[in-house]
This record gives C-alpha cells, sequence and structure tokens, in this order.
C-alpha cells in the first residue's frame, strides 16, 4: 500500500471582506495545525476569477489575505504561504482532472447551483469547474488532510472521487512507474473546533458572508473596536435567557452563533460558555461578547495594518512561498504526466 507523507493544504480566497468567519472557521485552525503538520497555505486568486473581480482591488484583497495569515500567527518560513496564480502546475492539473471528473459529479455540485442561482446559462465555465481546480490545488501537494467547513465537503468528496478514479483507471501505469499501488492520496478532512461554521449576526440561518449587503451581518478583520462592539449589540437574537445547556439552543439559531462565537473566541467549548452564563440575558452576554471580540481581535487587525503597509515585503512572502511550491507540484505534475503517457521533452 502506497505511503503518503502527512500534509495539509487549505487555501482563502481573496474577494475582499475577511471577516469572523474566515477567521474562526480557517485561519485559527491553520495556525494550530502548523504546530502538528507540514501545512501549505494558499490564497485562492484563481478561484476568485470565477466571478468578475476588479483588479486592482484583486491585488490589494491578495496581499490583505496574506497580511491576515500572517497576523494571525502562521510562520511562512516553518510552512509555505503563497498565491495560487504564481503556480502554473495547479492549472495543469486541473485540466487533467476536468478529463477524470464526470459531468454528473460536476452537476450535484450545491455550491454551483447556489452561487449560480436561475442564470446557470450566465455562468462561467469556471465556476461550474471550480472544483476540479480545488483538487488540482490539494493534489498537486499529494495532500493527506484539508481543513473544510462545511460548505466545503462536497467539494473534498470530489477531490477524493477524482483521486480514487485517476487511480483505478491508470493503476497498471501508476504501478510500472514505480508508485505503487496509488498515485494520489485519499484526501480526509479536518472539521474541528466549536465555530467551523459563523452564522451572519442579521440571521441565524445563513453563513456570515462577504457578499451579505448589510455590513451589520459580519464583524470584517478590519473593523475598529467601536464597530465590532456596535455589531454585536445589534446583533438579532431572541427574548429568551440563555439556557444552562446547549441542549437548550435547539431551535435557536441566532443564540447558538452568539454562544459559538464566544467559544471559539475564547477557546473553550459551548458547554463551558453555558455554564458561566447560562441564565443570563443578552443584554449582559452580548457587552461580554463584545469584549472578547474587541480582545482577540485587535491584536490581529492592528498588525494586518501594519503588514499592509508594507507591501514589498508581504509580496517577499509570497515570492518565497511561490518557489517552495512549484518545487513540489512541478514533480507531482511531472509523475502525472508519465502515468498518463503524456511525453517530455529530454531537455
Amino acid at each position: 500500500m502506497t505511503t503518503f507523507t502527512p500534509r495539509v493544504f487549505s487555501g482563502v480566497q481573496p474577494t475582499g471582506n475577511l471577516h469572523l468567519g474566515n477567521y474562526l472557521g480557517a485561519i485559527v485552525r491553520f495556525v494550530e495545525l502548523q504546530k502538528t503538520h507540514a501545512c501549505i497555505y494558499c490564497v485562492v486568486d484563481l478561484h476568485a476569477i470565477t466571478v468578475w473581480q476588479d483588479p486592482k482591488e484583486l491585488a490589494a484583497n491578495t496581499r490583505e489575505v496574506t497580511a491576515a495569515f500572517l497576523a494571525a500567527g502562521i510562520d511562512p518560513k516553518a510552512n509555505i504561504v503563497f498565491n495560487q496564480s504564481q503556480v502554473p502546475e495547479h492549472a495543469e492539473l486541473a485540466w487533467v482532472f476536468n478529463c477524470v471528473a464526470r459531468m454528473g459529479w460536476l452537476n450535484r455540485m450545491t455550491q454551483f447551483k447556489e452561487k449560480a442561482g436561475k442564470d446557470r446559462e450566465n455562468a462561467s465555465v469556471g465556476l461550474f469547474a471550480y472544483p476540479t481546480l480545488m483538487a488540482a490545488d490539494i493534489l498537486a501537494y499529494l495532500a493527506t488532510h484539508v481543513p473544510v467547513g462545511d460548505d466545503q465537503k462536497q467539494h473534498l468528496e470530489l477531490t477524493r472521487d477524482i483521486a480514487i478514479k485517476f487511480n483505478n483507471d491508470f493503476a497498471e501505469s501508476i504501478a510500472g512507474h514505480g508508485y505503487g499501488e496509488a498515485f494520489f492520496p485519499v484526501t480526509e478532512p479536518l472539521i474541528t473546533g466549536p465555530a467551523t461554521r459563523v452564522m451572519s449576526l442579521r440571521d441565524g440561518a445563513k453563513k456570515m458572508s462577504k457578499s451579505d449587503p448589510s455590513d451589520l451581518s459580519r464583524i470584517n478583520l478590519t473593523d475598529d473596536s467601536d464597530a465590532i462592539a456596535r455589531k454585536i449589540r445589534k446583533a438579532k437574537t431572541d427574548p429568551d435567557a440563555l439556557p444552562s445547556e446547549v441542549a437548550g439552543l435547539k431551535d435557536r439559531p441566532e443564540a447558538d452563533n452568539l454562544v459559538g462565537i464566544y467559544a471559539a473566541l475564547a477557546r473553550v467549548t459551548r458547554d463551558d460558555v453555558l455554564r458561566d452564563h447560562g441564565g443570563a440575558q443578552f443584554s449582559a452576554f452580548k457587552p461580554a461578547l463584545a469584549d472578547l471580540a474587541v480582545e482577540v481581535l485587535s491584536p490581529v487587525t492592528a498588525e494586518m495594518q501594519r503588514l499592509m503597509a508594507d507591501p514589498g515585503h508581504i509580496d517577499g512572502v509570497l515570492a518565497d512561498g511561490t518557489q517552495r511550491a512549484r518545487a513540489i507540484a512541478a514533480e507531482t505534475v511531472r509523475g502525472a504526466k508519465d502515468v498518463l503517457g503524456l511525453v517530455r521533452s529530454a531537455g
């Protein structure tokens, strides 16, 4: 059986308005994973252009996401931090996977249906084929684990399906080239933590989103202390006091969301939060949550601002990460070409 070196891959889109959901649902976990795994973290700018982006804003947002990675505590020397578009092997492997994946698989992707809406015929081909590029992002590095939110689980399942089909379709060639039973790993999801899915502050049934027209629906990583406190104060709640046990949060989406945010910021469980705050009215709980959010997020925001004032440093981090990422991805693509029978020149 082929053994793959444990490696984590994940990415964040540079589409502006990085918010608390991105921080708690992704970036905090990235920081924790670097303590136990070899990690590759990517600013996925090719995914961003599946819908139209203003070029200047895209460049600025790419640097902002990188600044957020660094400000949160990701070590770019111990890990690899880069932007996707600078490693052409992602796009090259995505084409291979377009030829491995089946139309029926992509037609079942619920995110495409949600993003394309009723205007499916006007959606870009890139938006439809987004999951095969995501598979290439992951498998270019033979990543064994990916931290994903609930909304990306289906895409990771497709990544696993692509790896399995490639390994099965070309089993003889894979073995013949000395790769054993499998060329690609069947990547496992990492879904952990009390706030893997942070919901809107205005609607507990909707995910916190940078595209929500209401800025009150999210806490942006660029918000100052006053803005954070104001948004939490205005967050939608119900009239009942907080329960003493987690079971009491059932059918109370807004209460559950705020308790989950508190738990994630404090690095405790929902049970811990309710043990301390059960029975409290939101008029008392919201100020406590606001104080905690300001305490945790303000240093990150300040460091992001400092880094954004030095774009040359950010670009240097990305350039170094790109060089190291390409060394891995290029080897994977060369091997895949050999397995496929795509002839390489001797040069």
